[in-house]
């Protein structure tokens, strides 16, 4: 059973005639008649009642019309939504990134929905991590990562050039300094984030190189919990860029350059190789592109090469 057979069976039961189907159709009569005679083989019932000269419908006519009309309706909403799809009328865009890298995406995320208002955009905290595996499991389209993952399997796109700030407050006895060294820092007591990553691991081994404790005697579980608790005058933190911009620009913070702890990052979007991106996502990467050739640095687009 074909829907192009249903639309012709209809026809014939609306205009209760194969010869006035035929014209409404821009077919031959005898046409008409083949593509009934295949419906109900096809259905291994008799549709109309050829005794009858008013093209009436038999039992099971009746009910295939019921399901007929159903069908080419869906078929309609299919198509409708469809168009929807592709002129961003509707969609959902998914996203994921951690605590940190979603920082990135909230002035992408307020233009792009300005400019689609119907497209749903949803952002999973994920550890990053664990993003190249949800990718290939298509938990979501695009992934914030603040490392390349296998550029055999993923496509990165540099989208963000970030720093790890030291910062302090305002009442600390550091605050005032212009800049200090590595060793100086050797009787702080540092606020980390209790999530083992890459960085952390980089921070552990320029203490070591320069032979300086680290004391990292409180562990918290978000980047925001370590500002804020920094902020009341406990400890001091290397946080990224990024996460306090506000607050230093408010002077809730205060950031001193460590020269030997002038680590930069690059924030990127990631998606799997080789995939078609739905229309959502792809609007959203030209939503990235336009706000870096706005802004300029540290904002930026720059798809990574393979190899």
């Amino acid at each position: 059973m074909e829907l192009n057979q249903l639309e012709t069976f209809l026809a014939v039961a609306e205009e209760r005639s194969f010869s006035r189907a035929a014209v409404r159709l821009h077919r031959t009569q005898p046409a008409v008649s083949q593509v009934i005679r295949k419906l109900e083989e096809s259905v291994e019932e008799k549709l109309f009642d050829r005794a009858a000269r008013d093209g009436s419908l038999t039992a099971a006519g009746v009910l295939l019309r019921d399901y007929a009309l159903r069908l080419l309706a869906l078929r309609r909403e299919a198509s409708s939504a469809l168009g929807e799809l592709k002129s961003l009328e509707r969609g959902k865009l998914q996203l994921a990134a951690n605590e940190y890298t979603c920082l990135y995406l909230l002035p992408v995320i307020d233009r792009f929905r300005r400019e689609f208002p119907h497209v749903n955009v949803t952002v999973q905290r994920t550890l990053a991590s664990r993003i190249p595996e949800e990718l290939n499991l298509r938990a979501f389209e695009l992934g914030m990562m603040s490392f390349r993952p296998d550029p055999a399997q993923f496509r990165s796109i540099a989208v963000y050039g970030d720093s790890l700030d030291f910062i302090v407050s305002p009442q600390h006895p550091l605050a005032g300094a212009e800049r200090v060294s590595i060793t100086d820092l050797g009787e702080e007591l540092f606020v980390a984030h209790n999530v083992a990553s890459p960085l952390r691991q980089k921070v552990i081994e320029a203490f070591q190189r320069y032979r300086t404790p680290l004391k990292m005697e409180i562990e918290l579980p978000t980047i925001e919990a370590i500002k804020r608790f920094v902020g009341m005058g406990n400890g001091v933190a290397l946080v990224p860029h990024l996460a306090v911009a506000q607050e230093l620009e408010n002077g809730e913070l205060v950031r001193i350059p460590v020269d030997e702890l002038e680590i930069k990052r690059v924030l990127r979007l990631v998606h799997r190789q080789k995939v078609t991106l739905s229309y959502a996502a792809r609007a959203f990467l030209k939503t990235v592109r336009a706000l870096a050739e706005e802004r300029g640095a540290p904002f930026h687009y720059h798809v990574e090469r393979v190899g």
